[in-house]
Protein backbone atom coordinates (compact mmCIF):
# COMPACT_ATOMS: atom_id res chain seq x y z
CA UNK A 1 0.00 0.00 0.00
CA UNK A 2 1.13 3.54 -0.72
CA UNK A 3 0.02 6.54 1.32
CA UNK A 4 0.69 10.11 0.22
CA UNK A 5 0.37 13.02 2.62
CA UNK A 6 -0.08 16.18 0.57
CA UNK A 7 0.00 19.50 2.37
CA UNK A 8 0.22 23.19 1.67
CA UNK A 9 3.33 23.84 3.72
CA UNK A 10 6.79 25.28 3.41
CA UNK A 11 9.56 22.72 3.27
CA UNK A 12 11.55 23.58 6.34
CA UNK A 13 13.22 21.83 9.22
CA UNK A 14 10.93 21.30 12.15
CA UNK A 15 11.20 20.06 15.70
CA UNK A 16 8.57 17.52 14.61
CA UNK A 17 10.77 15.93 11.93
CA UNK A 18 12.10 13.14 14.23
CA UNK A 19 8.55 12.29 15.24
CA UNK A 20 7.41 12.17 11.59
CA UNK A 21 10.31 9.85 10.77
CA UNK A 22 9.59 7.59 13.76
CA UNK A 23 5.90 7.29 12.87
CA UNK A 24 6.69 6.70 9.19
CA UNK A 25 9.10 3.94 10.27
CA UNK A 26 6.39 2.33 12.41
CA UNK A 27 3.92 2.51 9.50
CA UNK A 28 6.47 1.07 7.05
CA UNK A 29 5.54 -2.48 8.18
CA UNK A 30 2.17 -1.86 6.53
CA UNK A 31 2.61 0.84 3.89
CA UNK A 32 5.02 3.22 2.22
CA UNK A 33 4.39 6.84 3.23
CA UNK A 34 5.41 9.80 1.10
CA UNK A 35 5.22 13.27 2.63
CA UNK A 36 4.71 15.89 -0.09
CA UNK A 37 4.81 19.52 1.03
CA UNK A 38 3.86 22.13 -1.55
CA UNK A 39 4.20 25.90 -1.23
CA UNK A 40 4.91 27.47 -4.62
CA UNK A 41 5.24 31.21 -5.13
CA UNK A 42 1.62 31.46 -6.30
CA UNK A 43 0.44 30.28 -2.88
CA UNK A 44 2.70 32.70 -1.05
CA UNK A 45 1.46 35.56 -3.25
CA UNK A 46 -2.19 34.60 -2.78
CA UNK A 47 -1.80 34.93 0.99
CA UNK A 48 -1.21 38.66 0.47
CA UNK A 49 -4.42 39.02 -1.56
CA UNK A 50 -7.31 37.32 0.26
CA UNK A 51 -8.51 34.09 1.88
CA UNK A 52 -10.51 33.32 -1.27
CA UNK A 53 -7.44 33.76 -3.48
CA UNK A 54 -5.49 31.54 -1.10
CA UNK A 55 -8.08 28.76 -1.24
CA UNK A 56 -8.12 28.97 -5.04
CA UNK A 57 -4.33 28.67 -5.14
CA UNK A 58 -4.44 25.59 -2.88
CA UNK A 59 -6.93 23.96 -5.24
CA UNK A 60 -4.77 24.75 -8.25
CA UNK A 61 -1.70 23.18 -6.61
CA UNK A 62 -3.44 20.09 -5.21
CA UNK A 63 -5.99 19.18 -7.91
CA UNK A 64 -3.44 17.35 -10.11
CA UNK A 65 -2.86 14.93 -7.22
CA UNK A 66 -6.54 13.94 -7.01
CA UNK A 67 -6.23 11.38 -9.79
CA UNK A 68 -5.71 7.77 -8.78
CA UNK A 69 -6.10 6.27 -5.34
CA UNK A 70 -8.65 7.06 -2.67
CA UNK A 71 -8.58 10.77 -1.79
CA UNK A 72 -9.29 11.87 1.78
CA UNK A 73 -9.41 15.59 2.49
CA UNK A 74 -8.89 16.86 6.02
CA UNK A 75 -11.24 19.72 6.83
CA UNK A 76 -12.62 21.11 10.12
CA UNK A 77 -16.20 20.61 8.91
CA UNK A 78 -15.56 17.08 7.67
CA UNK A 79 -16.98 13.90 9.15
CA UNK A 80 -15.73 13.10 12.65
CA UNK A 81 -14.49 9.51 12.79
CA UNK A 82 -13.14 7.46 15.65
CA UNK A 83 -10.03 5.29 15.36
CA UNK A 84 -11.99 2.18 14.43
CA UNK A 85 -13.84 3.97 11.61
CA UNK A 86 -10.51 5.46 10.50
CA UNK A 87 -8.92 2.00 10.39
CA UNK A 88 -11.60 0.87 7.92
CA UNK A 89 -10.41 3.60 5.54
CA UNK A 90 -7.04 1.83 5.37
CA UNK A 91 -8.46 -1.63 4.76
CA UNK A 92 -8.05 -3.20 1.31
CA UNK A 93 -6.72 -0.08 -0.44
CA UNK A 94 -3.70 0.06 -2.72
CA UNK A 95 -3.28 3.83 -2.69
CA UNK A 96 -4.50 6.48 -0.27
CA UNK A 97 -3.94 10.21 -0.42
CA UNK A 98 -4.55 12.58 2.48
CA UNK A 99 -4.84 16.31 1.76
CA UNK A 100 -4.00 18.94 4.39
CA UNK A 101 -4.93 22.45 3.29
CA UNK A 102 -3.33 25.77 3.91
CA UNK A 103 -4.15 28.38 6.54
CA UNK A 104 -7.51 29.20 4.94
CA UNK A 105 -8.77 25.67 4.33
CA UNK A 106 -10.28 24.46 1.07
CA UNK A 107 -12.74 25.73 -1.49
CA UNK A 108 -16.10 23.94 -1.45
CA UNK A 109 -15.49 22.80 -5.04
CA UNK A 110 -12.21 21.10 -4.06
CA UNK A 111 -13.89 19.32 -1.14
CA UNK A 112 -16.46 17.84 -3.55
CA UNK A 113 -13.69 16.31 -5.67
CA UNK A 114 -12.40 14.11 -2.86
CA UNK A 115 -13.74 10.66 -2.04
CA UNK A 116 -14.19 11.56 1.62
CA UNK A 117 -13.82 14.64 3.82
CA UNK A 118 -12.93 13.99 7.45
CA UNK A 119 -12.00 16.08 10.47
CA UNK A 120 -9.32 15.30 13.04
CA UNK A 121 -11.45 17.09 15.64
CA UNK A 122 -13.00 20.40 16.52
CA UNK A 123 -9.74 21.91 17.74
CA UNK A 124 -7.73 24.09 15.38
CA UNK A 125 -4.17 22.83 15.06
CA UNK A 126 -1.13 23.74 13.03
CA UNK A 127 -0.37 21.70 9.94
CA UNK A 128 2.67 20.23 11.63
CA UNK A 129 0.58 18.97 14.55
CA UNK A 130 -2.18 17.75 12.20
CA UNK A 131 0.42 15.71 10.34
CA UNK A 132 1.62 14.10 13.59
CA UNK A 133 -1.97 13.26 14.57
CA UNK A 134 -2.68 11.87 11.10
CA UNK A 135 0.46 9.70 11.06
CA UNK A 136 -0.31 8.39 14.54
CA UNK A 137 -3.87 7.52 13.51
CA UNK A 138 -2.59 5.76 10.39
CA UNK A 139 -0.35 3.60 12.56
CA UNK A 140 -3.15 3.06 15.09
CA UNK A 141 -5.49 2.09 12.23
CA UNK A 142 -3.08 -0.53 10.91
CA UNK A 143 -2.60 -1.80 14.48
CA UNK A 144 -6.37 -2.22 14.83
CA UNK A 145 -6.60 -4.05 11.51
CA UNK A 146 -3.79 -6.44 12.49
CA UNK A 147 -4.98 -6.96 16.08
CA UNK A 148 -1.78 -5.45 17.43
CA UNK A 149 -2.15 -4.29 21.06
CA UNK A 150 -0.86 -0.74 20.34
CA UNK A 151 -4.37 0.68 19.98
CA UNK A 152 -5.50 -0.42 23.46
Amino acid sequence: MKIDLLSIAKKERSTYDPLYKELEKMISRFAKVEDIELFPKDVAKSHTISPEASKASYSKVLEPYLSGGYNIILHPEGKLVDSFEFSKLLNDRMSLKFFIGGAYGFEENFLKKGDLVISLGKLTMSHKIAKVVLLEQIYRGFSILSNHPYHK
